[in-house]
């Protein structure tokens, strides 16, 4: 038999939802824990539970429907996990995983439920959910809006475009993460909003990785959301849906947005280890079946919008380890065959000194000039042949084979080109310092100097440029090189002349 909504019933059930008290949660099936462990739970006796949707247990803590049963439901614990034992019961919220987006996210340390981790104030209410499917392809638009990132080997040779999903791999302790924090702290000043995920890594390294990007300067336009090492599989397995979803925003609002996963490697460790837990057959290396179709279903969220869908991008830069450099192991190969290219950073060069230890021999850029101006298009022209050539004549020259006077020349201009791509960290150069230095070295205009001279020149003449020439400066970047090539030959000839006098002094 029904009651009658009356009037005075009617005021009083809005003032306690004013209030935040969830009157419909009196009425709701209530279920118990059968079985926990591992960040891992059954429960029982909880009717039309949905996949993927929150159950609120007795101890205040949440877990995510990961397997739906007639009978039981296997769910994965996100908060609270030692505050939930066997026999405690479980209420469906009717809600999937959200996550508060904005502005005032940015600059601040969050972790994958929303929870703030840097003593700063509440998050705001407005909130959207983790998993959202990716924009229809008729939504989409081709990526060829350059991606800045400072780092001359990458913009050259393996230019980034607004909208493309770029891999970052190599060994355990090869530079991935200090890059992927170079191209992060290379947008500031630039319209670019950074998301900045770390999954599966210790809380010391989180706040050491926050203080990194703060000293940087980096900080003020940068979310960091994190699900360490020290916290259930469950949220580690969300945590890059999470940083989607922030990212999301901003490219949803017509804006730009820049996706950091560290590392997808040890997200495919912690599905594996839900699957295993929940009983899910293993496949390949023990990881179940759908971890390509996990990866891929989260990778395809980065795109280019439309002008149509507000002409936003979301560029997402995901972080894979490899063993003994073999990019040809399980995850690594799906993760290549998802993403639009990779950077290839090589532990030889590593240390050898050569960082970024790119491989520009074994990276792609799927987008390549599209993603580039046409002025650094043009000066980059035939980089990546020119560094292949060089490394393998530099291999002959290593055994005592003789070389010919042209192929010396290629040796000493590959020498100047290996020491104009090697960067100190957080030094990101303008793409007019790219484009000058560039031409300077591949047209010949510093033949006969030393690697470390060629560094001392270069620098010295920009340095005159952006002092004296501000409208050399502007040209390198809109005008043809003819224009300017001249004016930046003097330059260059001048610094020249200053290096030698100064190394001539007694």
């Amino acid at each position: 038999m029904s009651v009658p909504m009356t009037a005075e019933l009617r005021a009083s059930l809005a003032s306690l939802a004013e209030r935040g008290v969830d009157v419909g949660a009196r009425f709701r099936a209530k279920g118990v824990v059968r079985q926990i462990g591992d960040g891992v739970l059954t429960t029982s006796g909880i009717p039309e539970l949905g996949y993927q949707e929150l159950l609120r247990l007795d101890g205040g803590a949440l877990a995510i429907a990961m397997d739906v049963g007639v009978d039981e439901v296997g769910a994965a614990l996100l908060t609270k996990q030692d505050a939930t034992r066997a026999g405690d019961g479980a209420v469906a919220t009717g809600e999937l995983p959200s996550i508060p987006v904005g502005e005032a996210l940015l600059g601040r340390l969050i972790d994958a439920s929303g929870a703030v981790l840097d003593g700063g104030p509440p998050l705001p209410r407005d909130r959207a959910p983790v998993f959202r499917p990716p924009p229809e392809l008729t939504e989409r638009a081709p990526v060829n809006q350059p991606l800045h990132t400072g780092v001359t080997a990458i913009d050259a040779a393996i230019p980034i475009g607004r909208g493309q999903r770029q891999l970052l791999i190599g060994d355990r302790n090869v530079g991935k993460t200090a890059l992927a924090l170079d191209i992060v702290a290379a947008q500031a000043g630039t319209d670019v909003r950074c998301v900045y995920v770390v999954v599966g890594q210790p809380l010391s390294r989180v706040l050491a990785l926050r203080d990194t990007l703060e000293s940087a300067g980096a900080l003020r336009h940068t979310t960091i959301l994190c699900a360490d090492s020290s916290r259930p599989p469950g949220l580690q397995y969300i945590a890059p849906y999470a940083g989607a979803t922030v990212a999301e925003h901003f490219r949803d609002r017509g804006e730009h947005a820049l996706l950091v996963i560290d590392d997808l490697t040890k997200h495919a460790d912690a599905y594996r280890e839900l699957a295993l837990l929940l009983g899910r057959p293993p496949g390949r290396e023990a990881y179940p079946g759908d971890i390509f179709n996990v990866h891929a279903e989260l990778l395809e969220r980065a795109t280019a919008m439309s002008a149509a869908g507000g002409g936003g991008t979301l560029t997402a830069i995901p972080i894979a380890e490899t063993t003994d450099g073999d990019i040809s192991a399980y995850i690594p190969t799906n993760l290549i065959s998802i993403t639009d290219g990779q950077l290839y950073l090589d532990s030889g060069r590593f240390e050898r000194n050569l960082r970024p230890a790119i491989d520009i021999g074994r990276s792609v850029s799927r987008v390549g000039g599209a993603a580039q101006t046409p002025e650094l298009r043009a000066a980059s022209h035939n980089l990546r042949i020119a560094i292949a050539r060089f490394e393998s004549l530099e291999g002959l020259s290593r055994v005592g084979l003789d070389v010919d006077a042209r192929a010396q020349v290629t040796l000493r201009r590959g020498r100047q080109l290996r020491e104009l791509l090697r960067q100190p960290r957080f030094s990101a150069r303008s793409r007019a310092d790219e484009i000058a230095s560039l031409v300077a070295i591949t047209e010949g205009h510093l033949d006969g100097l030393e690697p470390a001279v060629t560094s001392r020149v270069l620098e010295r003449a920009l340095r005159c440029a952006r002092d004296e020439a501000r409208e050399l400066v502007a040209a390198f970047t809109s005008a043809p090189r003819e224009g300017w090539e001249p004016r930046w030959v003097e330059l260059l000839r001048a610094a020249r002349e200053t290096e030698g006098r100064r190394e001539a002094k007694p």
